[in-house]
Protein backbone atom coordinates (compact mmCIF):
# COMPACT_ATOMS: atom_id res chain seq x y z
CA UNK A 1 0.00 0.00 0.00
CA UNK A 2 1.37 3.32 -0.60
CA UNK A 3 1.69 5.52 2.45
CA UNK A 4 2.19 9.28 2.72
CA UNK A 5 4.52 10.08 6.33
CA UNK A 6 3.59 14.12 6.15
CA UNK A 7 5.79 16.94 8.42
CA UNK A 8 2.93 19.09 7.11
CA UNK A 9 3.85 22.85 5.97
CA UNK A 10 3.34 25.78 8.54
CA UNK A 11 6.38 28.18 9.73
CA UNK A 12 9.56 27.28 7.36
CA UNK A 13 12.28 25.59 9.58
CA UNK A 14 9.62 24.88 12.37
CA UNK A 15 10.80 22.17 13.95
CA UNK A 16 7.86 19.74 14.90
CA UNK A 17 10.30 17.12 16.50
CA UNK A 18 12.32 19.18 18.78
CA UNK A 19 10.09 18.90 22.62
CA UNK A 20 9.84 22.41 22.59
CA UNK A 21 8.60 22.74 18.84
CA UNK A 22 9.03 26.21 17.03
CA UNK A 23 11.10 28.26 15.02
CA UNK A 24 14.68 28.05 16.48
CA UNK A 25 15.99 31.59 17.08
CA UNK A 26 19.72 29.67 17.10
CA UNK A 27 18.45 28.48 13.74
CA UNK A 28 18.57 24.60 14.75
CA UNK A 29 16.01 22.16 12.75
CA UNK A 30 15.35 18.97 13.90
CA UNK A 31 15.05 15.65 11.39
CA UNK A 32 11.47 14.34 11.69
CA UNK A 33 12.75 11.67 13.59
CA UNK A 34 9.21 9.52 15.03
CA UNK A 35 8.34 9.68 11.30
CA UNK A 36 11.46 8.31 10.27
CA UNK A 37 11.88 5.36 12.03
CA UNK A 38 8.31 4.39 11.55
CA UNK A 39 8.56 5.38 7.74
CA UNK A 40 11.32 2.30 8.21
CA UNK A 41 9.13 -0.02 10.32
CA UNK A 42 6.69 0.43 7.25
CA UNK A 43 9.15 -0.21 4.32
CA UNK A 44 10.55 -2.91 6.48
CA UNK A 45 6.56 -4.34 6.57
CA UNK A 46 6.39 -4.01 2.33
CA UNK A 47 4.70 -0.69 2.02
CA UNK A 48 5.76 1.77 -0.55
CA UNK A 49 6.15 4.78 1.67
CA UNK A 50 6.96 8.63 1.20
CA UNK A 51 8.15 10.67 3.70
CA UNK A 52 7.49 14.29 3.32
CA UNK A 53 9.63 16.99 5.57
CA UNK A 54 7.46 20.32 4.21
CA UNK A 55 8.88 22.37 7.35
CA UNK A 56 12.18 21.32 6.66
CA UNK A 57 12.36 21.66 2.86
CA UNK A 58 9.98 24.71 2.40
CA UNK A 59 7.52 23.25 0.70
CA UNK A 60 4.52 25.66 1.13
CA UNK A 61 0.81 23.87 1.36
CA UNK A 62 0.14 23.53 -2.98
CA UNK A 63 3.38 21.83 -3.40
CA UNK A 64 2.72 19.35 -0.66
CA UNK A 65 -0.59 18.75 -2.29
CA UNK A 66 0.52 18.20 -5.66
CA UNK A 67 3.13 15.70 -4.10
CA UNK A 68 0.46 13.94 -2.64
CA UNK A 69 -1.70 14.53 -5.68
CA UNK A 70 1.30 12.39 -7.75
CA UNK A 71 2.27 9.90 -5.23
CA UNK A 72 -1.43 8.99 -4.51
CA UNK A 73 -1.72 7.13 -1.03
CA UNK A 74 -4.11 5.20 0.03
CA UNK A 75 -2.83 6.39 3.83
CA UNK A 76 -1.82 9.56 4.95
CA UNK A 77 0.02 10.13 8.61
CA UNK A 78 0.09 13.65 10.06
CA UNK A 79 2.88 14.55 12.55
CA UNK A 80 1.19 17.29 14.40
CA UNK A 81 2.26 19.36 18.12
CA UNK A 82 0.78 21.64 20.51
CA UNK A 83 1.27 24.99 18.39
CA UNK A 84 0.76 23.92 15.18
CA UNK A 85 -2.04 21.61 16.02
CA UNK A 86 -4.79 24.51 14.55
CA UNK A 87 -2.66 24.26 10.81
CA UNK A 88 -2.56 20.63 11.01
CA UNK A 89 -6.49 20.12 11.16
CA UNK A 90 -6.47 22.29 8.70
CA UNK A 91 -4.32 20.17 6.38
CA UNK A 92 -6.15 17.17 7.66
CA UNK A 93 -9.24 18.83 5.95
CA UNK A 94 -7.66 19.50 2.95
CA UNK A 95 -6.29 16.44 1.97
CA UNK A 96 -9.60 14.77 2.91
CA UNK A 97 -11.22 16.97 0.49
CA UNK A 98 -8.63 16.73 -2.28
CA UNK A 99 -8.36 12.94 -1.50
CA UNK A 100 -11.23 11.51 -0.02
CA UNK A 101 -10.49 7.98 -0.53
CA UNK A 102 -7.38 7.56 1.86
CA UNK A 103 -7.54 7.19 5.25
CA UNK A 104 -6.20 10.03 7.19
CA UNK A 105 -4.18 9.45 10.45
CA UNK A 106 -2.75 11.76 13.26
CA UNK A 107 0.23 11.31 15.39
CA UNK A 108 2.43 12.96 17.81
CA UNK A 109 2.36 13.91 21.48
CA UNK A 110 -0.45 16.58 21.31
CA UNK A 111 -2.85 14.18 19.85
CA UNK A 112 -2.32 11.65 22.50
CA UNK A 113 -2.97 13.87 24.85
CA UNK A 114 -6.07 14.99 23.61
CA UNK A 115 -7.70 11.85 21.47
CA UNK A 116 -11.25 13.17 21.88
CA UNK A 117 -10.50 16.53 21.53
CA UNK A 118 -8.46 16.29 18.33
CA UNK A 119 -11.14 13.83 17.07
CA UNK A 120 -13.94 16.00 17.44
CA UNK A 121 -12.15 18.99 15.64
CA UNK A 122 -12.88 17.36 12.51
CA UNK A 123 -14.74 14.51 10.80
CA UNK A 124 -12.45 14.55 8.09
CA UNK A 125 -9.94 12.45 10.36
CA UNK A 126 -9.95 9.08 10.59
CA UNK A 127 -8.17 7.68 13.74
CA UNK A 128 -5.12 8.74 15.80
CA UNK A 129 -2.33 6.24 16.50
CA UNK A 130 -1.09 7.25 20.30
CA UNK A 131 2.14 7.29 22.08
CA UNK A 132 4.57 5.44 20.68
CA UNK A 133 3.43 4.60 17.11
CA UNK A 134 5.39 2.87 15.01
CA UNK A 135 3.78 -0.71 14.98
CA UNK A 136 0.20 0.67 15.46
CA UNK A 137 0.85 2.34 11.84
CA UNK A 138 2.53 -0.86 10.97
CA UNK A 139 -0.92 -2.78 12.19
CA UNK A 140 -3.50 -0.45 10.96
CA UNK A 141 -1.78 -0.76 7.23
CA UNK A 142 -2.25 -4.57 7.08
CA UNK A 143 -5.95 -3.89 8.15
CA UNK A 144 -6.55 -1.54 5.84
CA UNK A 145 -4.99 -3.53 3.12
CA UNK A 146 -7.12 -7.03 4.55
CA UNK A 147 -9.97 -5.67 5.63
CA UNK A 148 -10.21 -2.63 7.79
CA UNK A 149 -10.50 -4.63 11.63
CA UNK A 150 -9.64 -1.37 13.45
CA UNK A 151 -11.04 -3.03 16.73
CA UNK A 152 -7.68 -4.98 17.79
CA UNK A 153 -5.16 -2.58 16.65
CA UNK A 154 -3.48 -1.55 20.03
CA UNK A 155 -3.10 2.23 20.72
CA UNK A 156 -5.53 3.50 17.87
CA UNK A 157 -7.65 5.80 18.55
CA UNK A 158 -10.37 5.43 15.64
CA UNK A 159 -14.62 6.20 14.81
CA UNK A 160 -16.62 3.17 14.35
CA UNK A 161 -18.98 2.81 11.82
CA UNK A 162 -21.81 5.07 13.62
CA UNK A 163 -19.32 7.65 14.15
CA UNK A 164 -18.44 7.26 17.41
CA UNK A 165 -14.67 7.66 19.07
CA UNK A 166 -13.19 4.38 20.07
CA UNK A 167 -10.30 4.48 22.08
CA UNK A 168 -8.58 1.04 21.73
CA UNK A 169 -6.29 -0.39 24.58
CA UNK A 170 -2.54 1.15 25.25
CA UNK A 171 0.42 -0.64 22.90
CA UNK A 172 3.20 -2.24 25.08
CA UNK A 173 6.65 -0.43 24.43
CA UNK A 174 8.38 -1.60 21.66
CA UNK A 175 11.94 -3.15 23.24
CA UNK A 176 15.05 -2.91 22.50
CA UNK A 177 15.09 -6.50 21.19
CA UNK A 178 12.74 -5.04 17.91
CA UNK A 179 14.41 -1.68 18.44
CA UNK A 180 17.55 -3.71 16.99
CA UNK A 181 15.32 -4.94 14.14
CA UNK A 182 14.29 -1.40 12.33
CA UNK A 183 16.12 -0.17 9.70
CA UNK A 184 18.92 2.44 10.18
CA UNK A 185 16.88 6.04 10.48
CA UNK A 186 20.35 7.13 8.58
CA UNK A 187 19.53 4.97 6.10
CA UNK A 188 15.83 5.75 5.75
CA UNK A 189 16.70 9.87 5.78
CA UNK A 190 19.24 9.02 2.88
CA UNK A 191 16.50 8.12 0.51
CA UNK A 192 13.45 10.50 1.86
CA UNK A 193 15.20 13.87 2.88
CA UNK A 194 18.15 16.40 2.23
CA UNK A 195 21.01 15.80 4.84
CA UNK A 196 21.85 19.47 4.66
CA UNK A 197 18.29 20.83 5.62
CA UNK A 198 18.82 19.87 9.35
CA UNK A 199 21.14 21.69 11.89
CA UNK A 200 22.28 21.69 14.76
CA UNK A 201 23.78 25.12 16.27
CA UNK A 202 26.15 22.80 18.91
CA UNK A 203 26.77 19.98 16.32
CA UNK A 204 29.19 19.78 13.47
CA UNK A 205 27.62 20.30 10.26
CA UNK A 206 26.70 18.59 8.45
CA UNK A 207 25.13 16.14 11.26
CA UNK A 208 22.42 13.43 11.34
CA UNK A 209 20.35 12.47 14.13
CA UNK A 210 19.77 8.98 15.59
CA UNK A 211 17.69 7.48 18.20
CA UNK A 212 19.63 4.75 20.46
CA UNK A 213 17.32 3.73 23.01
CA UNK A 214 13.31 5.09 23.91
CA UNK A 215 12.01 5.92 27.34
CA UNK A 216 13.51 7.63 30.31
CA UNK A 217 13.72 6.84 33.58
CA UNK A 218 13.81 10.25 35.00
CA UNK A 219 10.49 12.36 35.89
CA UNK A 220 10.97 15.80 34.89
CA UNK A 221 7.88 17.53 34.74
CA UNK A 222 8.50 19.43 32.06
CA UNK A 223 9.69 16.75 29.34
CA UNK A 224 6.93 15.66 27.31
CA UNK A 225 8.66 12.48 25.42
CA UNK A 226 8.78 10.01 28.51
CA UNK A 227 5.52 11.43 29.53
CA UNK A 228 3.41 11.06 26.19
CA UNK A 229 5.33 9.21 23.53
CA UNK A 230 8.29 7.31 25.53
CA UNK A 231 7.48 5.91 28.48
CA UNK A 232 10.00 6.31 31.72
CA UNK A 233 11.74 2.65 30.73
CA UNK A 234 14.74 2.78 28.86
CA UNK A 235 14.83 0.09 25.83
CA UNK A 236 17.82 0.32 24.37
CA UNK A 237 19.77 -1.09 21.37
CA UNK A 238 22.67 -3.03 21.60
CA UNK A 239 26.20 -1.77 21.53
CA UNK A 240 26.78 -3.77 18.06
CA UNK A 241 23.61 -2.57 16.58
CA UNK A 242 24.42 0.81 17.31
CA UNK A 243 28.05 0.75 16.02
CA UNK A 244 26.93 -1.24 13.36
CA UNK A 245 25.14 2.30 12.32
CA UNK A 246 27.84 4.06 12.76
CA UNK A 247 30.08 2.56 10.37
CA UNK A 248 26.62 2.67 7.84
CA UNK A 249 27.04 5.98 7.90
CA UNK A 250 30.36 6.59 7.57
CA UNK A 251 30.51 4.57 4.00
CA UNK A 252 27.07 5.65 3.05
CA UNK A 253 26.69 9.51 4.16
CA UNK A 254 30.76 11.16 3.96
CA UNK A 255 29.50 14.45 4.16
CA UNK A 256 28.27 13.80 7.12
CA UNK A 257 30.48 15.21 9.89
CA UNK A 258 28.63 14.47 13.10
CA UNK A 259 25.92 11.92 14.69
CA UNK A 260 23.59 13.14 17.38
CA UNK A 261 22.48 10.74 19.73
CA UNK A 262 18.51 12.05 20.27
CA UNK A 263 18.04 9.72 23.19
CA UNK A 264 16.56 11.84 26.27
CA UNK A 265 19.50 10.62 28.35
CA UNK A 266 21.90 8.27 26.46
CA UNK A 267 24.00 7.89 29.33
CA UNK A 268 21.59 6.93 31.88
CA UNK A 269 22.57 3.43 31.25
CA UNK A 270 26.57 4.08 32.34
CA UNK A 271 27.50 0.05 31.78
CA UNK A 272 25.92 0.71 28.34
CA UNK A 273 27.59 3.32 27.59
CA UNK A 274 31.07 1.67 28.13
CA UNK A 275 30.27 -1.42 26.11
CA UNK A 276 29.50 1.08 23.04
CA UNK A 277 32.82 2.71 23.66
CA UNK A 278 34.22 -1.08 23.92
CA UNK A 279 32.46 -1.81 20.74
CA UNK A 280 33.73 1.10 18.89
CA UNK A 281 37.73 0.60 20.46
CA UNK A 282 37.20 -3.27 19.45
CA UNK A 283 36.46 -2.19 15.60
CA UNK A 284 38.95 1.15 15.51
CA UNK A 285 37.11 2.98 14.21
CA UNK A 286 36.24 6.65 14.88
CA UNK A 287 33.81 8.18 14.97
CA UNK A 288 32.18 11.49 15.81
CA UNK A 289 29.33 11.92 18.26
CA UNK A 290 27.14 13.85 20.46
CA UNK A 291 24.45 13.17 22.84
CA UNK A 292 22.27 14.42 25.48
CA UNK A 293 23.49 13.84 29.18
CA UNK A 294 22.62 14.89 32.57
CA UNK A 295 24.69 17.00 35.00
CA UNK A 296 25.87 13.76 37.35
CA UNK A 297 27.93 11.79 35.12
CA UNK A 298 31.21 11.06 36.71
CA UNK A 299 34.69 11.37 34.69
CA UNK A 300 35.81 7.98 34.27
CA UNK A 301 32.34 7.50 31.87
CA UNK A 302 32.97 10.92 30.28
CA UNK A 303 36.32 9.78 29.76
CA UNK A 304 35.74 6.61 27.87
CA UNK A 305 33.09 8.57 26.08
CA UNK A 306 35.98 11.00 24.82
CA UNK A 307 38.38 7.94 23.62
CA UNK A 308 35.34 6.74 21.67
CA UNK A 309 34.49 10.15 20.06
CA UNK A 310 32.17 11.58 21.88
CA UNK A 311 32.80 15.79 20.90
CA UNK A 312 29.97 17.71 22.89
CA UNK A 313 26.94 16.51 25.77
CA UNK A 314 23.59 18.79 25.46
CA UNK A 315 22.73 19.01 29.22
CA UNK A 316 19.68 20.15 30.84
CA UNK A 317 20.63 22.61 33.59
CA UNK A 318 17.52 24.56 33.80
CA UNK A 319 18.57 26.06 36.92
CA UNK A 320 20.72 27.97 39.62
CA UNK A 321 18.19 27.47 42.32
CA UNK A 322 18.15 23.81 44.06
CA UNK A 323 14.72 24.25 45.00
CA UNK A 324 13.35 24.95 41.73
CA UNK A 325 15.51 21.88 40.41
CA UNK A 326 13.30 20.10 43.13
CA UNK A 327 10.10 21.36 42.17
CA UNK A 328 10.76 20.08 38.53
CA UNK A 329 11.55 16.75 40.00
CA UNK A 330 15.27 17.44 38.03
CA UNK A 331 17.45 15.00 40.74
CA UNK A 332 20.04 17.06 40.05
CA UNK A 333 22.08 19.62 42.47
CA UNK A 334 24.06 22.42 42.11
CA UNK A 335 27.22 21.68 43.80
CA UNK A 336 27.01 18.24 41.57
CA UNK A 337 26.57 20.69 38.25
CA UNK A 338 29.47 22.20 39.12
CA UNK A 339 31.64 19.10 39.97
CA UNK A 340 29.77 17.88 36.16
CA UNK A 341 30.82 20.93 34.08
CA UNK A 342 35.20 20.52 35.73
CA UNK A 343 35.03 17.00 34.86
CA UNK A 344 33.56 17.53 31.37
CA UNK A 345 36.36 19.86 30.67
CA UNK A 346 38.73 17.77 32.24
CA UNK A 347 37.61 14.88 29.99
CA UNK A 348 37.96 16.83 26.85
CA UNK A 349 34.21 16.90 26.07
CA UNK A 350 32.28 19.90 24.99
CA UNK A 351 28.78 21.35 26.61
CA UNK A 352 25.88 22.70 25.35
CA UNK A 353 23.83 23.73 28.44
CA UNK A 354 20.19 24.52 28.43
CA UNK A 355 18.86 26.62 30.67
CA UNK A 356 14.76 27.11 31.33
CA UNK A 357 12.99 29.53 33.02
CA UNK A 358 9.74 30.01 34.71
CA UNK A 359 9.22 26.71 36.28
CA UNK A 360 7.56 26.53 39.77
CA UNK A 361 9.13 28.99 42.44
CA UNK A 362 11.04 31.20 39.94
CA UNK A 363 11.30 34.84 40.29
CA UNK A 364 12.98 37.90 39.16
CA UNK A 365 16.21 37.37 41.79
CA UNK A 366 16.57 33.42 40.55
CA UNK A 367 16.13 34.10 36.92
CA UNK A 368 18.73 36.64 37.56
CA UNK A 369 20.76 33.75 39.42
CA UNK A 370 20.54 31.08 36.41
CA UNK A 371 21.73 33.59 33.94
CA UNK A 372 24.94 34.15 35.88
CA UNK A 373 25.35 30.47 36.95
CA UNK A 374 25.05 30.38 32.99
CA UNK A 375 28.20 32.39 32.74
CA UNK A 376 29.98 31.10 35.51
CA UNK A 377 29.61 27.29 34.15
CA UNK A 378 30.66 28.37 30.88
CA UNK A 379 29.41 25.90 28.42
CA UNK A 380 30.63 26.03 25.00
CA UNK A 381 27.13 27.08 24.39
CA UNK A 382 23.90 27.72 25.78
CA UNK A 383 19.86 28.31 25.36
CA UNK A 384 17.43 30.16 27.64
CA UNK A 385 14.11 28.98 26.95
CA UNK A 386 10.81 30.17 28.57
CA UNK A 387 9.02 27.22 30.17
CA UNK A 388 6.63 25.78 27.56
CA UNK A 389 3.95 23.63 29.14
CA UNK A 390 2.20 21.19 26.61
CA UNK A 391 -1.07 18.87 27.60
CA UNK A 392 -0.64 15.81 29.12
CA UNK A 393 2.43 16.99 31.18
CA UNK A 394 2.71 17.46 34.93
CA UNK A 395 4.12 21.56 34.65
CA UNK A 396 0.80 21.48 32.24
CA UNK A 397 -0.92 20.43 35.18
CA UNK A 398 0.47 22.59 37.74
CA UNK A 399 -0.44 25.69 35.41
CA UNK A 400 -3.66 24.86 34.29
CA UNK A 401 -4.52 23.58 38.61
CA UNK A 402 -2.89 27.21 39.38
CA UNK A 403 -4.52 29.57 37.22
CA UNK A 404 -0.97 30.47 35.89
CA UNK A 405 -1.74 29.33 31.71
CA UNK A 406 -2.76 32.93 29.93
CA UNK A 407 -4.56 30.72 27.34
CA UNK A 408 -5.59 27.83 25.91
CA UNK A 409 -5.21 28.95 21.99
CA UNK A 410 -2.72 26.66 20.58
CA UNK A 411 -1.41 28.70 18.09
CA UNK A 412 -0.16 31.61 20.91
CA UNK A 413 2.37 29.00 21.94
CA UNK A 414 4.41 30.80 19.50
CA UNK A 415 5.35 34.63 18.68
CA UNK A 416 4.03 35.63 15.14
CA UNK A 417 7.27 35.12 14.07
CA UNK A 418 6.92 31.30 15.33
CA UNK A 419 9.49 31.54 17.36
CA UNK A 420 9.11 30.27 21.22
CA UNK A 421 6.40 32.30 23.68
CA UNK A 422 5.54 31.47 27.19
CA UNK A 423 1.82 30.99 27.73
CA UNK A 424 2.52 30.98 31.71
CA UNK A 425 1.89 34.27 34.32
CA UNK A 426 2.76 33.37 37.71
CA UNK A 427 2.24 36.11 40.66
CA UNK A 428 5.98 36.42 40.51
CA UNK A 429 7.13 36.50 36.80
CA UNK A 430 4.86 37.32 34.11
CA UNK A 431 5.31 35.86 30.32
CA UNK A 432 6.55 39.00 29.03
CA UNK A 433 9.69 39.20 31.51
CA UNK A 434 10.00 35.07 30.79
CA UNK A 435 10.44 35.97 27.20
CA UNK A 436 12.26 39.54 27.96
CA UNK A 437 14.72 37.66 30.52
CA UNK A 438 15.46 34.45 28.21
CA UNK A 439 16.94 37.07 25.64
CA UNK A 440 18.83 38.81 28.32
CA UNK A 441 20.74 35.82 29.05
CA UNK A 442 21.47 34.58 25.68
CA UNK A 443 22.64 38.14 24.65
CA UNK A 444 24.38 38.49 27.74
CA UNK A 445 26.42 34.84 27.32
CA UNK A 446 27.51 35.21 23.78
CA UNK A 447 28.61 38.48 23.65
CA UNK A 448 31.01 38.11 26.01
CA UNK A 449 34.74 38.76 25.37
CA UNK A 450 35.56 35.23 26.84
CA UNK A 451 32.91 33.39 24.73
CA UNK A 452 34.32 35.41 21.53
CA UNK A 453 37.50 34.67 22.26
CA UNK A 454 36.77 30.99 22.32
CA UNK A 455 34.87 30.37 19.35
CA UNK A 456 37.73 32.19 17.38
CA UNK A 457 40.10 29.72 19.23
CA UNK A 458 38.05 27.13 17.76
CA UNK A 459 37.83 28.27 14.09
CA UNK A 460 41.44 28.71 14.07
CA UNK A 461 42.52 25.39 15.27
CA UNK A 462 39.50 23.21 14.53
CA UNK A 463 38.28 24.09 10.98
CA UNK A 464 35.36 21.30 11.26
CA UNK A 465 33.52 23.96 13.34
CA UNK A 466 33.62 26.49 10.88
CA UNK A 467 30.44 25.73 8.95
CA UNK A 468 28.25 25.08 12.40
CA UNK A 469 29.94 28.84 14.20
CA UNK A 470 29.43 30.89 10.69
CA UNK A 471 26.00 29.69 10.24
CA UNK A 472 24.89 30.17 14.45
CA UNK A 473 26.37 33.18 14.06
CA UNK A 474 24.73 34.43 10.55
CA UNK A 475 21.74 33.26 12.67
CA UNK A 476 21.92 35.22 16.60
CA UNK A 477 22.98 38.42 14.31
CA UNK A 478 19.34 38.62 12.76
CA UNK A 479 17.98 37.26 16.10
CA UNK A 480 19.97 40.26 17.96
CA UNK A 481 19.18 42.78 14.76
CA UNK A 482 15.40 41.80 15.58
CA UNK A 483 15.67 42.14 19.47
CA UNK A 484 17.27 45.60 19.24
CA UNK A 485 14.79 46.39 17.34
CA UNK A 486 11.88 45.41 19.26
CA UNK A 487 13.58 47.34 22.35
CA UNK A 488 14.12 50.38 20.69
CA UNK A 489 9.91 50.27 19.42
CA UNK A 490 9.00 49.49 23.24
CA UNK A 491 11.08 52.53 24.80
CA UNK A 492 9.39 54.47 21.84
Amino acid sequence: MKILMLNPPFYKKFSRTSRSPAVSKGGCVYYPIWMGYATGCLEQAGHNVKLLDATAASMDYEQVYKATEDFSPKMIVVDSVTASFNNDVTVVNELKQRFPESFIVMVGDMVTSIPDEAMNSTKNLDAIARGEYDFTLRDMAAELVNGKDLSKILGLSYRDNEGKTVHNAPRQEISGEELDKFPFVSEVYSRHVVIEDYFYPSVLYPEVTIITGRGCYYRCTFCKWPQLLTGHSYRARSAKNLVDEFEWIADNLPQVKDIMIEDDTMTQDRKRTAEIADEIAIRGIKPTWTCNSRADLDYETMKKMKDAGCRLMCVGFESAEQQILNNIKKGTNVPKIREFMKDSKKAGILVHGCFMLGNQGETKETMKKTIEFAKELDPDTAQFFPLMVYPGTEAFKWAQENGYLTTKNWKEWLLPDGTHNTIISTPDVSADELVRACDRGRIEFYLRPKFIARKFRQIVFNPRDIPRTVISTFVFAKYLKRHLQREVLAKN
